[in-house]
């Protein structure tokens, strides 16, 4: 009886993909202990590896870097497939696709920080209109507007002002 092999072939940035979603599926764990003020208001650590993934390689990088984060973390939370996947999963898609206009701009216009900001806005935005049409229907839930759009702001200028420094300290920008 023989045995067959796969090989499969992987690139080098195959590997740094790997190791880049690795980085921010172990933020986003050690962010899932943290105490939160409000469901669904967390400092979002993990995308300062996507910002990094932009600004290091291309949009297409940080897309699967991001990807991989929200499936890999809700499988090992088991929350796969649960309003929590749901609500990650489209904060990341509508954040992605931010990034993904926003970065055809000249680059004069915004900075990681501007670029983690916007992300940030539109992350709670996909999760406020998914928590609206689905979990909460009901009209109510656009008083929260104000305290999401803070958390936003603050988290988003946070996470870009170390997006900003990491990427000065590997001469990126």
């Amino acid at each position: 009886m023989t045995r067959s092999t796969i090989k499969i072939k992987t690139t080098l940035l195959d590997h740094q993909i790997a190791q880049l979603s690795a980085i921010a599926i172990g933020l986003s764990l050690m962010e899932s202990v943290l105490p939160s003020p409000m469901p669904g208001v967390k400092p979002g650590i993990a995308n300062i590896i996507t910002l990094y993934a932009i600004y290091q390689f291309n949009f297409k990088t940080a897309m699967w870097v991001s990807v991989l984060r929200v499936f890999a973390t809700s499988l090992i939370l088991g929350q796969f497939l649960s309003p929590a996947f749901m609500l990650s999963l489209i904060g990341s898609m509508l954040s992605l696709l931010t990034l993904y206009f926003v970065i055809k701009l000249p680059s004069k216009f915004f900075s990681p920080i501007g670029l983690s900001v916007l992300s940030s806005f539109a992350h709670i935005t996909g999760q406020l209109i998914l928590v609206r049409i689905w979990l909460i229907p009901h009209a109510s839930i656009y008083y929260l507007i104000p305290i999401y759009s803070l958390a936003a702001l603050l988290f988003g200028f946070i996470n870009g002002w170390i997006t900003y420094r990491l990427l000065k300290h590997h001469n990126s920008i």
